[in-house]
Protein backbone atom coordinates (compact mmCIF):
# COMPACT_ATOMS: atom_id res chain seq x y z
CA UNK A 1 0.00 0.00 0.00
CA UNK A 2 1.70 3.39 -1.08
CA UNK A 3 1.75 6.27 1.30
CA UNK A 4 -0.65 8.24 -0.31
CA UNK A 5 -3.50 5.49 -0.13
CA UNK A 6 -2.43 5.03 3.37
CA UNK A 7 -3.36 8.81 4.20
CA UNK A 8 -6.65 8.56 2.25
CA UNK A 9 -7.85 5.18 4.23
CA UNK A 10 -7.25 6.90 7.67
CA UNK A 11 -8.15 9.75 6.67
CA UNK A 12 -11.61 7.79 6.02
CA UNK A 13 -11.49 6.29 9.31
CA UNK A 14 -10.85 9.53 11.00
CA UNK A 15 -14.44 10.88 9.28
CA UNK A 16 -16.45 7.58 10.30
CA UNK A 17 -14.89 8.00 13.86
CA UNK A 18 -15.59 11.72 14.02
CA UNK A 19 -19.07 11.05 12.94
CA UNK A 20 -19.84 8.27 15.32
CA UNK A 21 -18.07 10.94 18.20
CA UNK A 22 -20.19 13.95 17.34
CA UNK A 23 -23.52 12.57 16.97
CA UNK A 24 -23.90 10.96 20.65
CA UNK A 25 -28.45 10.50 21.07
CA UNK A 26 -28.90 11.02 16.99
CA UNK A 27 -29.34 8.60 14.14
CA UNK A 28 -25.83 9.58 12.77
CA UNK A 29 -23.96 7.01 14.50
CA UNK A 30 -25.99 4.10 13.47
CA UNK A 31 -25.99 5.55 10.12
CA UNK A 32 -22.11 5.44 9.96
CA UNK A 33 -22.59 2.05 10.90
CA UNK A 34 -25.18 0.58 8.59
CA UNK A 35 -23.13 3.03 5.56
CA UNK A 36 -20.00 1.37 6.86
CA UNK A 37 -21.57 -1.79 6.46
CA UNK A 38 -23.98 -1.49 2.97
CA UNK A 39 -22.52 0.92 1.32
CA UNK A 40 -18.91 1.87 1.82
CA UNK A 41 -17.53 -1.57 -0.56
CA UNK A 42 -19.42 0.08 -3.52
CA UNK A 43 -19.61 4.31 -2.35
CA UNK A 44 -15.90 4.41 -0.50
CA UNK A 45 -15.64 4.66 2.83
CA UNK A 46 -14.96 8.35 2.85
CA UNK A 47 -17.75 8.43 0.67
CA UNK A 48 -15.78 10.15 -2.16
CA UNK A 49 -16.90 7.06 -4.42
CA UNK A 50 -15.98 4.14 -6.10
CA UNK A 51 -17.22 1.36 -8.38
CA UNK A 52 -20.21 3.70 -7.40
CA UNK A 53 -20.85 7.49 -7.60
CA UNK A 54 -19.95 9.67 -4.04
CA UNK A 55 -22.09 10.26 -1.60
CA UNK A 56 -21.78 13.57 -0.65
CA UNK A 57 -24.28 16.51 0.34
CA UNK A 58 -23.42 18.06 -3.16
CA UNK A 59 -23.78 14.78 -5.03
CA UNK A 60 -27.16 14.08 -3.69
CA UNK A 61 -28.68 18.10 -3.86
CA UNK A 62 -30.76 17.51 -7.05
CA UNK A 63 -32.38 14.40 -5.96
CA UNK A 64 -35.33 14.83 -4.28
CA UNK A 65 -35.62 13.29 -0.40
CA UNK A 66 -38.51 11.24 -1.79
CA UNK A 67 -36.41 9.93 -4.65
CA UNK A 68 -33.05 9.08 -2.10
CA UNK A 69 -36.11 7.30 -0.31
CA UNK A 70 -36.90 5.11 -2.54
CA UNK A 71 -33.41 4.18 -3.77
CA UNK A 72 -32.88 3.38 -0.27
CA UNK A 73 -35.37 1.05 0.04
CA UNK A 74 -35.50 -0.82 -3.51
CA UNK A 75 -32.47 -0.29 -5.53
CA UNK A 76 -32.09 0.96 -8.89
CA UNK A 77 -33.05 -1.26 -11.93
CA UNK A 78 -30.65 -2.52 -14.54
CA UNK A 79 -27.43 -1.25 -11.84
CA UNK A 80 -25.43 -3.07 -9.05
CA UNK A 81 -27.24 -1.03 -6.78
CA UNK A 82 -29.50 -3.03 -4.21
CA UNK A 83 -32.30 -2.31 -2.10
CA UNK A 84 -32.03 -2.22 2.17
CA UNK A 85 -35.51 -3.01 3.11
CA UNK A 86 -34.66 -6.11 4.08
CA UNK A 87 -31.89 -5.39 5.85
CA UNK A 88 -32.66 -2.30 7.50
CA UNK A 89 -36.13 -1.13 9.15
CA UNK A 90 -37.53 2.26 7.99
CA UNK A 91 -36.12 4.78 10.87
CA UNK A 92 -32.52 3.13 10.17
CA UNK A 93 -33.34 3.78 6.13
CA UNK A 94 -34.63 7.35 7.60
CA UNK A 95 -31.46 8.03 9.61
CA UNK A 96 -29.46 6.72 6.46
CA UNK A 97 -31.07 9.25 3.98
CA UNK A 98 -30.68 12.17 6.45
CA UNK A 99 -26.94 11.65 7.46
CA UNK A 100 -25.79 11.36 3.73
CA UNK A 101 -26.69 14.73 3.17
CA UNK A 102 -24.95 15.37 6.37
CA UNK A 103 -21.00 17.15 5.26
CA UNK A 104 -18.48 14.47 6.61
CA UNK A 105 -17.02 15.77 10.14
CA UNK A 106 -13.70 16.06 8.11
CA UNK A 107 -13.95 18.15 4.87
CA UNK A 108 -13.24 16.25 1.93
CA UNK A 109 -9.82 16.27 0.01
CA UNK A 110 -8.81 16.48 -3.53
CA UNK A 111 -6.24 18.11 -5.39
CA UNK A 112 -3.53 18.13 -8.44
CA UNK A 113 -1.99 14.67 -7.52
CA UNK A 114 -5.80 12.78 -6.98
CA UNK A 115 -7.08 14.45 -9.88
CA UNK A 116 -3.77 13.27 -12.26
CA UNK A 117 -4.00 9.71 -10.27
CA UNK A 118 -7.99 9.48 -12.06
CA UNK A 119 -6.98 10.06 -15.15
CA UNK A 120 -7.28 7.20 -17.89
CA UNK A 121 -6.51 7.42 -21.34
CA UNK A 122 -9.01 4.65 -23.53
CA UNK A 123 -7.73 5.93 -26.57
CA UNK A 124 -4.80 7.89 -27.51
CA UNK A 125 -5.46 11.27 -29.88
CA UNK A 126 -5.36 10.03 -33.52
CA UNK A 127 -5.38 6.31 -32.64
CA UNK A 128 -9.58 6.30 -34.27
CA UNK A 129 -10.31 6.86 -37.99
CA UNK A 130 -11.53 10.35 -38.85
CA UNK A 131 -14.73 9.60 -40.03
CA UNK A 132 -18.30 8.77 -38.74
CA UNK A 133 -18.66 4.60 -38.07
CA UNK A 134 -22.52 5.61 -39.18
CA UNK A 135 -24.10 7.15 -42.09
CA UNK A 136 -26.44 9.37 -40.25
CA UNK A 137 -25.60 13.22 -40.81
CA UNK A 138 -23.04 13.95 -37.94
CA UNK A 139 -24.19 17.63 -37.54
CA UNK A 140 -27.86 16.85 -37.43
CA UNK A 141 -27.38 14.58 -34.31
CA UNK A 142 -28.69 14.67 -30.68
CA UNK A 143 -27.23 13.70 -27.50
CA UNK A 144 -30.04 12.96 -25.08
CA UNK A 145 -29.61 13.00 -21.29
CA UNK A 146 -31.50 10.25 -19.75
CA UNK A 147 -31.06 11.39 -16.08
CA UNK A 148 -33.43 7.96 -14.99
CA UNK A 149 -30.73 5.24 -15.49
CA UNK A 150 -27.52 8.02 -16.52
CA UNK A 151 -27.47 7.04 -20.07
CA UNK A 152 -27.25 9.23 -23.46
CA UNK A 153 -28.87 8.60 -26.40
CA UNK A 154 -27.82 9.38 -29.69
CA UNK A 155 -30.56 10.69 -32.08
CA UNK A 156 -30.39 10.69 -36.31
CA UNK A 157 -32.13 14.37 -36.55
CA UNK A 158 -33.32 13.00 -39.89
CA UNK A 159 -34.94 9.95 -39.76
CA UNK A 160 -35.67 10.89 -35.34
CA UNK A 161 -33.99 7.40 -34.68
CA UNK A 162 -32.06 6.91 -31.86
CA UNK A 163 -28.46 4.95 -33.19
CA UNK A 164 -26.83 4.30 -30.01
CA UNK A 165 -27.17 4.79 -26.61
CA UNK A 166 -24.30 4.43 -23.90
CA UNK A 167 -23.73 4.77 -20.37
CA UNK A 168 -22.16 7.62 -18.51
CA UNK A 169 -21.05 8.44 -14.99
CA UNK A 170 -23.55 9.46 -12.51
CA UNK A 171 -25.74 12.01 -12.91
CA UNK A 172 -24.97 14.32 -16.02
CA UNK A 173 -24.36 18.25 -14.63
CA UNK A 174 -25.10 20.91 -17.40
CA UNK A 175 -25.18 20.17 -20.96
CA UNK A 176 -22.76 18.43 -22.96
CA UNK A 177 -20.14 20.54 -24.78
CA UNK A 178 -18.72 19.78 -28.43
CA UNK A 179 -15.99 20.58 -30.11
CA UNK A 180 -16.32 23.11 -33.12
CA UNK A 181 -15.96 19.99 -35.79
CA UNK A 182 -18.66 18.02 -33.75
CA UNK A 183 -16.60 15.07 -33.07
CA UNK A 184 -15.91 14.97 -29.68
CA UNK A 185 -18.15 15.72 -26.75
CA UNK A 186 -17.27 16.55 -23.53
CA UNK A 187 -19.13 15.82 -20.45
CA UNK A 188 -19.07 16.58 -16.71
CA UNK A 189 -20.51 14.44 -13.67
CA UNK A 190 -22.35 15.68 -10.35
CA UNK A 191 -19.64 13.68 -8.68
CA UNK A 192 -16.48 15.53 -10.83
CA UNK A 193 -15.70 13.01 -13.81
CA UNK A 194 -14.73 14.73 -16.69
CA UNK A 195 -15.72 12.60 -20.05
CA UNK A 196 -14.35 12.83 -23.54
CA UNK A 197 -16.66 10.79 -25.98
CA UNK A 198 -15.56 10.21 -29.55
CA UNK A 199 -19.51 10.64 -31.26
CA UNK A 200 -18.22 9.76 -34.62
CA UNK A 201 -16.42 6.29 -33.32
CA UNK A 202 -19.40 5.53 -30.95
CA UNK A 203 -16.67 5.17 -27.84
CA UNK A 204 -14.95 7.09 -24.63
CA UNK A 205 -11.86 8.77 -25.07
CA UNK A 206 -10.52 10.07 -21.59
CA UNK A 207 -11.84 10.23 -18.41
CA UNK A 208 -10.64 12.42 -15.09
CA UNK A 209 -11.80 12.88 -11.99
CA UNK A 210 -11.63 17.25 -11.78
CA UNK A 211 -13.13 17.77 -8.19
CA UNK A 212 -15.37 15.74 -5.71
CA UNK A 213 -18.23 17.94 -7.73
CA UNK A 214 -18.68 20.11 -10.29
CA UNK A 215 -21.24 22.48 -11.99
CA UNK A 216 -20.05 21.91 -15.73
CA UNK A 217 -17.05 22.10 -18.29
CA UNK A 218 -16.45 24.58 -21.20
CA UNK A 219 -14.39 23.56 -24.35
CA UNK A 220 -11.76 26.33 -25.73
CA UNK A 221 -13.26 27.31 -29.03
CA UNK A 222 -9.52 26.94 -31.02
CA UNK A 223 -10.61 23.19 -29.38
CA UNK A 224 -7.37 23.11 -26.88
CA UNK A 225 -8.57 23.33 -23.72
CA UNK A 226 -11.42 22.26 -21.47
CA UNK A 227 -11.97 24.25 -18.32
CA UNK A 228 -14.03 22.49 -15.34
CA UNK A 229 -15.65 24.56 -13.06
CA UNK A 230 -15.85 22.95 -9.74
CA UNK A 231 -17.94 23.40 -6.17
CA UNK A 232 -16.47 20.49 -4.17
CA UNK A 233 -13.46 22.01 -3.52
CA UNK A 234 -13.81 25.30 -5.06
CA UNK A 235 -11.29 24.87 -7.91
CA UNK A 236 -11.21 25.56 -11.56
CA UNK A 237 -9.21 22.62 -13.03
CA UNK A 238 -7.62 23.30 -16.84
CA UNK A 239 -7.67 19.94 -18.79
CA UNK A 240 -5.89 19.44 -22.54
CA UNK A 241 -8.94 18.76 -24.72
CA UNK A 242 -7.20 16.39 -26.59
CA UNK A 243 -6.12 13.39 -23.75
CA UNK A 244 -8.02 15.53 -20.88
CA UNK A 245 -4.78 15.98 -18.46
CA UNK A 246 -4.25 18.62 -16.36
CA UNK A 247 -2.45 21.90 -16.86
CA UNK A 248 -3.58 23.49 -13.72
CA UNK A 249 -5.94 23.69 -10.78
CA UNK A 250 -6.73 27.37 -9.72
CA UNK A 251 -7.97 27.94 -5.93
CA UNK A 252 -10.76 29.92 -6.48
CA UNK A 253 -11.05 32.74 -3.81
CA UNK A 254 -11.92 36.24 -3.18
CA UNK A 255 -9.55 39.34 -3.70
CA UNK A 256 -10.27 39.37 -0.10
CA UNK A 257 -9.35 35.86 0.50
CA UNK A 258 -12.82 34.46 0.65
CA UNK A 259 -13.27 31.19 -1.20
CA UNK A 260 -15.61 30.22 -3.49
CA UNK A 261 -17.81 27.91 -5.18
CA UNK A 262 -18.09 27.71 -9.05
CA UNK A 263 -21.60 28.61 -10.42
CA UNK A 264 -20.74 27.82 -14.26
CA UNK A 265 -17.78 28.14 -16.65
CA UNK A 266 -18.20 29.08 -20.48
CA UNK A 267 -16.18 29.77 -23.75
CA UNK A 268 -16.65 32.98 -24.72
CA UNK A 269 -15.74 32.10 -28.53
CA UNK A 270 -15.43 35.86 -29.75
CA UNK A 271 -13.12 36.81 -26.54
CA UNK A 272 -10.85 33.92 -26.77
CA UNK A 273 -11.32 33.31 -23.39
CA UNK A 274 -12.99 31.43 -20.32
CA UNK A 275 -15.47 33.19 -18.14
CA UNK A 276 -16.22 32.02 -14.67
CA UNK A 277 -18.79 32.78 -12.69
CA UNK A 278 -18.81 32.64 -9.19
CA UNK A 279 -21.14 31.61 -6.41
CA UNK A 280 -20.22 32.87 -3.47
CA UNK A 281 -17.96 36.26 -3.62
CA UNK A 282 -19.06 38.75 -6.31
CA UNK A 283 -16.44 38.43 -8.51
CA UNK A 284 -16.38 37.36 -12.69
CA UNK A 285 -13.30 35.98 -13.52
CA UNK A 286 -11.94 36.09 -17.62
CA UNK A 287 -9.21 33.59 -18.61
CA UNK A 288 -8.00 34.42 -21.83
CA UNK A 289 -6.21 31.82 -24.33
CA UNK A 290 -5.77 33.52 -27.12
CA UNK A 291 -2.33 33.67 -28.56
CA UNK A 292 -0.71 33.25 -25.10
CA UNK A 293 -1.05 29.56 -25.18
CA UNK A 294 -1.88 28.23 -21.61
CA UNK A 295 -4.92 30.33 -20.13
CA UNK A 296 -3.53 33.07 -18.30
CA UNK A 297 -4.02 34.32 -14.77
CA UNK A 298 -7.54 35.31 -14.02
CA UNK A 299 -8.74 38.86 -15.04
CA UNK A 300 -11.05 40.01 -12.24
CA UNK A 301 -14.06 41.71 -12.55
CA UNK A 302 -15.73 42.80 -9.40
CA UNK A 303 -19.30 43.56 -9.10
CA UNK A 304 -22.10 44.87 -6.33
CA UNK A 305 -23.58 41.61 -5.63
CA UNK A 306 -23.17 38.22 -6.45
CA UNK A 307 -25.22 36.98 -9.60
CA UNK A 308 -26.79 33.74 -9.30
CA UNK A 309 -27.50 33.65 -12.90
CA UNK A 310 -25.84 34.69 -16.09
CA UNK A 311 -26.49 35.34 -19.71
CA UNK A 312 -23.66 36.66 -22.41
CA UNK A 313 -25.06 38.55 -25.64
CA UNK A 314 -24.21 36.93 -28.74
CA UNK A 315 -20.71 38.98 -29.03
CA UNK A 316 -20.29 38.25 -25.68
CA UNK A 317 -19.63 41.77 -24.96
CA UNK A 318 -22.04 41.77 -22.17
CA UNK A 319 -23.08 39.46 -19.35
CA UNK A 320 -26.76 40.05 -18.13
CA UNK A 321 -26.73 38.80 -14.52
CA UNK A 322 -29.45 38.31 -11.81
CA UNK A 323 -28.84 38.33 -8.16
CA UNK A 324 -30.70 36.19 -6.07
CA UNK A 325 -32.83 38.78 -4.72
CA UNK A 326 -33.63 39.11 -8.61
CA UNK A 327 -32.22 42.31 -9.01
CA UNK A 328 -30.60 42.57 -12.52
CA UNK A 329 -27.69 44.04 -14.10
CA UNK A 330 -25.46 44.66 -17.29
CA UNK A 331 -22.11 44.53 -16.94
CA UNK A 332 -19.54 45.29 -19.45
CA UNK A 333 -16.67 43.40 -20.28
CA UNK A 334 -14.71 45.47 -21.68
CA UNK A 335 -14.91 48.05 -19.33
CA UNK A 336 -15.00 45.89 -16.30
CA UNK A 337 -17.81 47.09 -14.88
CA UNK A 338 -22.04 47.47 -14.35
CA UNK A 339 -23.34 49.68 -17.18
CA UNK A 340 -27.40 49.94 -15.99
CA UNK A 341 -30.20 47.27 -14.43
CA UNK A 342 -32.72 45.67 -15.80
CA UNK A 343 -35.87 45.35 -15.03
CA UNK A 344 -37.05 42.63 -13.61
CA UNK A 345 -38.71 41.00 -11.02
CA UNK A 346 -39.34 37.73 -9.37
CA UNK A 347 -36.19 35.02 -10.46
CA UNK A 348 -35.10 35.60 -14.04
CA UNK A 349 -33.87 32.36 -15.35
CA UNK A 350 -31.34 33.98 -17.69
CA UNK A 351 -28.97 31.10 -18.15
CA UNK A 352 -31.83 29.82 -20.55
CA UNK A 353 -32.30 33.29 -22.41
CA UNK A 354 -32.79 33.18 -26.04
CA UNK A 355 -32.57 36.21 -28.95
CA UNK A 356 -34.29 37.38 -31.70
CA UNK A 357 -34.76 40.34 -34.22
CA UNK A 358 -38.17 41.98 -33.52
CA UNK A 359 -38.69 44.94 -35.17
CA UNK A 360 -35.51 45.59 -36.68
CA UNK A 361 -33.65 45.26 -32.98
CA UNK A 362 -32.39 42.10 -31.17
CA UNK A 363 -34.02 41.52 -28.05
CA UNK A 364 -33.59 38.97 -25.30
CA UNK A 365 -36.15 36.94 -23.74
CA UNK A 366 -36.12 35.17 -20.07
CA UNK A 367 -38.45 33.06 -18.14
CA UNK A 368 -38.45 33.29 -14.63
CA UNK A 369 -38.46 30.72 -11.76
CA UNK A 370 -40.97 32.18 -9.45
CA UNK A 371 -43.46 33.89 -11.97
CA UNK A 372 -45.42 33.08 -14.76
CA UNK A 373 -43.98 35.79 -17.04
CA UNK A 374 -40.94 35.95 -19.82
CA UNK A 375 -39.25 39.06 -19.68
CA UNK A 376 -38.09 40.50 -23.20
CA UNK A 377 -35.50 42.93 -23.09
CA UNK A 378 -34.04 45.13 -25.91
CA UNK A 379 -29.82 44.51 -26.56
CA UNK A 380 -29.21 48.30 -27.67
CA UNK A 381 -30.81 50.15 -24.56
CA UNK A 382 -31.40 47.35 -22.26
CA UNK A 383 -35.31 48.64 -21.31
CA UNK A 384 -37.85 46.18 -21.30
CA UNK A 385 -40.22 46.31 -24.36
CA UNK A 386 -42.61 43.77 -23.36
CA UNK A 387 -43.67 40.93 -20.56
CA UNK A 388 -45.43 38.15 -21.94
CA UNK A 389 -47.83 36.04 -19.19
CA UNK A 390 -47.39 31.93 -18.59
CA UNK A 391 -48.69 29.32 -17.06
CA UNK A 392 -46.64 29.90 -14.63
CA UNK A 393 -42.88 29.79 -13.68
CA UNK A 394 -40.46 27.89 -16.05
CA UNK A 395 -37.15 26.98 -16.59
CA UNK A 396 -36.40 26.76 -20.62
CA UNK A 397 -36.84 28.80 -23.35
CA UNK A 398 -36.31 28.05 -27.12
CA UNK A 399 -36.05 28.67 -30.15
CA UNK A 400 -34.66 28.73 -33.90
CA UNK A 401 -33.97 31.10 -36.07
CA UNK A 402 -36.03 29.38 -38.76
CA UNK A 403 -39.11 29.41 -36.98
CA UNK A 404 -41.53 32.23 -35.91
CA UNK A 405 -42.48 31.00 -32.58
CA UNK A 406 -40.85 30.54 -28.92
CA UNK A 407 -41.29 27.78 -26.78
CA UNK A 408 -41.51 28.00 -23.46
CA UNK A 409 -42.04 25.06 -20.28
CA UNK A 410 -44.32 25.80 -16.81
CA UNK A 411 -42.03 23.34 -15.40
CA UNK A 412 -42.19 24.68 -11.64
CA UNK A 413 -45.76 25.43 -11.67
CA UNK A 414 -49.31 22.81 -11.75
CA UNK A 415 -49.24 23.23 -15.48
CA UNK A 416 -45.72 21.78 -15.53
CA UNK A 417 -47.09 19.26 -18.30
CA UNK A 418 -47.87 22.11 -20.69
CA UNK A 419 -45.77 24.23 -23.10
CA UNK A 420 -46.58 27.54 -24.66
CA UNK A 421 -46.34 28.87 -27.63
CA UNK A 422 -45.07 32.25 -28.69
CA UNK A 423 -44.68 34.72 -31.84
CA UNK A 424 -41.91 36.49 -31.94
CA UNK A 425 -43.14 39.55 -33.33
CA UNK A 426 -46.82 39.96 -31.19
CA UNK A 427 -45.82 38.48 -28.18
CA UNK A 428 -48.42 36.84 -28.20
CA UNK A 429 -49.45 33.24 -27.50
CA UNK A 430 -50.47 31.79 -30.21
CA UNK A 431 -50.62 27.54 -29.28
CA UNK A 432 -50.03 24.99 -26.54
CA UNK A 433 -48.88 21.27 -26.37
CA UNK A 434 -49.43 19.04 -23.77
CA UNK A 435 -47.60 15.37 -24.01
CA UNK A 436 -49.04 13.59 -21.31
CA UNK A 437 -51.61 15.64 -18.80
CA UNK A 438 -50.17 15.90 -15.26
CA UNK A 439 -46.44 14.77 -16.35
CA UNK A 440 -43.40 17.44 -16.60
CA UNK A 441 -42.76 18.44 -20.00
CA UNK A 442 -39.74 20.94 -20.69
CA UNK A 443 -36.72 21.67 -22.47
CA UNK A 444 -37.06 22.09 -26.72
CA UNK A 445 -34.64 21.71 -28.59
CA UNK A 446 -34.76 21.79 -32.52
CA UNK A 447 -33.67 19.95 -35.70
CA UNK A 448 -30.90 21.55 -37.41
CA UNK A 449 -33.24 22.93 -40.00
CA UNK A 450 -35.37 24.09 -37.59
CA UNK A 451 -38.21 22.11 -39.04
CA UNK A 452 -39.09 19.57 -35.36
CA UNK A 453 -39.91 20.79 -32.15
CA UNK A 454 -38.13 17.93 -29.63
CA UNK A 455 -39.49 18.24 -26.40
CA UNK A 456 -38.55 16.19 -23.31
CA UNK A 457 -41.53 14.12 -20.86
CA UNK A 458 -39.29 14.41 -17.95
CA UNK A 459 -40.53 11.19 -16.90
CA UNK A 460 -39.09 7.56 -15.80
CA UNK A 461 -40.97 5.85 -18.37
CA UNK A 462 -40.93 9.10 -20.17
CA UNK A 463 -40.10 9.98 -23.93
CA UNK A 464 -39.09 12.84 -26.49
CA UNK A 465 -42.09 13.84 -28.14
CA UNK A 466 -41.21 15.51 -32.01
CA UNK A 467 -43.70 17.81 -32.91
CA UNK A 468 -43.66 19.98 -36.56
CA UNK A 469 -42.53 23.44 -35.00
CA UNK A 470 -45.55 24.91 -37.74
CA UNK A 471 -48.22 23.22 -37.17
CA UNK A 472 -47.50 21.72 -33.90
CA UNK A 473 -48.67 18.34 -34.44
CA UNK A 474 -46.97 15.56 -32.68
CA UNK A 475 -45.37 13.62 -35.75
CA UNK A 476 -43.76 10.71 -33.21
CA UNK A 477 -42.70 9.59 -29.53
CA UNK A 478 -39.41 7.64 -28.96
CA UNK A 479 -39.23 6.29 -25.36
CA UNK A 480 -36.53 7.80 -23.33
CA UNK A 481 -35.64 7.32 -19.47
CA UNK A 482 -36.21 10.46 -17.67
CA UNK A 483 -34.81 12.36 -20.82
CA UNK A 484 -33.66 15.80 -18.84
CA UNK A 485 -32.10 17.62 -21.99
CA UNK A 486 -31.27 17.16 -25.33
CA UNK A 487 -28.31 19.00 -27.53
CA UNK A 488 -28.32 19.49 -31.38
CA UNK A 489 -25.08 18.96 -32.27
CA UNK A 490 -25.27 21.70 -35.23
CA UNK A 491 -27.56 24.59 -32.88
CA UNK A 492 -24.83 24.06 -30.53
CA UNK A 493 -21.40 24.16 -32.59
CA UNK A 494 -22.83 27.51 -34.55
CA UNK A 495 -24.09 29.02 -31.02
CA UNK A 496 -27.54 29.28 -31.97
CA UNK A 497 -29.62 32.97 -30.99
CA UNK A 498 -32.57 30.14 -30.38
CA UNK A 499 -30.31 27.81 -27.52
CA UNK A 500 -28.21 27.99 -24.15
CA UNK A 501 -24.64 27.85 -25.09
Amino acid sequence: MSVRTLMRVITALAAVHASLASSAGTTAPAAAVHYSQHCGACHGTDRLGGMGPALLPESLERLRPAELADVLRHGRTATQMPGFAAQLDEAALDGLAVWLRTAPAIAPHWDAADIRASHVVYHAPGALPAKPVFTADPTNLFLVVEAGSHHISVLDGDRLERIHRFRTRFALHGGPKFSQDGRYVYMASRDGWVSKYDLWNLTYAAEIRAALNTRNVAVSDDGKWVLAGNTLPGTLALLRADDLSLVRVYDVRGRDGKPSRVSAVYDAAPRHSFIAALKDVPEVWELPYGDAGVPMQPRVIVLDDVLDDFYFDQGYRHILGASRDGRGQVIDMARGRQVTELEVSGMPHLGSGITWVRDGREVMASPNLKQGRISVIDMEDWHTVGTVQTNGPGFFLRSHEDTPYVWTDAMMSPRRDTLQVIDKQSLQVVGSVTPSPGRTAAHVEFTRDGRYALVSLMERDGAIVVYDAQTLREVKRIPMDKPIGKYNVFNKTTRSSGTSH
